[in-house]
């Protein structure tokens, strides 16, 4: 560890609990999108409790350039099939678990995952590149932390590990679709795991901040098919436009 010497990283923390709340009352009283007057460069404007969306100075997503190196805990996946939702909440495509059986464990933490949900575009970049597709897997510890673990898409033959949700995505806004089959989230997660870790926020309003998190260096393949069809089924792009850094550190 180089710099991490005489420098000693923090994380800020936001509690699960506290999050869906918030996002659950800011939606009945405000919309939000990625066009027009709700684009995100209007969310603060929409609603008081989105404030911190411009306020706030670790806001996500960002460009990866300038890092450290650390010594950085490995991530330790404990995912297993499970029974599974999928949800077209109007913004992305989103895979809930009802169940707490898949863990991420990492510097003596334990997180379960929640969810995932793709952008297109990807809204984290590596050195000012732009990914076609990037999957969010959700967690949080038993206090609330969250930690989102990042996946990043390159253009190639089609992924047929998504096909399970591709081929059941709900079509339209408020629709879900349950999987009759176990879906094992594992097979969607890169064998090599080093990644980026940095503090930031949720990527959509209210912004919240105090969430981990860790992009990792290995990418997924996608087809421009698959890209095509989610973004038609989304009416366009569904990323919110990388952030300043400010004084934050990203560690590798």
């Amino acid at each position: 560890m180089k710099m991490l010497k005489i420098f000693k990283l923090t994380f800020g923390v936001i509690t699960l609990t506290a999050c869906s709340q918030t996002m659950q009352s800011a939606e009945k009283h405000s919309h939000w999108g990625y066009t027009g007057h709700e684009s995100p460069e209007h969310w603060a404007a929409l609603s008081p409790k989105f404030a911190i969306c411009s306020e706030g100075k670790s806001q996500s997503p960002v460009n990866i350039v300038n890092t450290i190196d650390g010594k950085l805990a490995p991530i330790k996946i404990d995912y297993r099939p499970s029974q599974v939702e999928i949800v077209n909440n109007g913004h992305t495509i989103q895979v809930d678990f009802k169940e707490p059986t898949n863990l991420m464990q990492l510097n003596g933490n334990t997180y379960t995952l929640k969810q995932f949900h793709f952008h297109v575009p990807s809204e984290n970049q590596i050195k000012g590149k732009s990914f076609p597709l990037e999957a969010h897997f959700v967690h949080a510890d038993q206090a609330g932390n969250l930690a989102v673990l990042g996946v990043l898409y390159t253009l190639s033959s089609e992924n047929q590990r998504l096909a399970p949700i591709w081929n059941n995505m709900p079509q339209k806004a408020g629709e879900t679709f349950k999987l009759e089959s176990a879906f094992d989230p594992a097979k969607l997660i890169p064998k090599k795991r080093d990644y980026y870790r940095f503090s930031g926020s949720l990527t959509t309003p209210p912004c919240s901040e105090g969430v981990n998190w860790l992009v990792l260096k290995q990418y997924d393949n996608i087809s421009q098919s698959q890209v095509d069809a989610f973004s038609a089924l989304m009416h366009g792009h569904n990323n919110r436009p990388v952030q300043p850094i400010n004084a934050r550190v990203i560690v590798e």
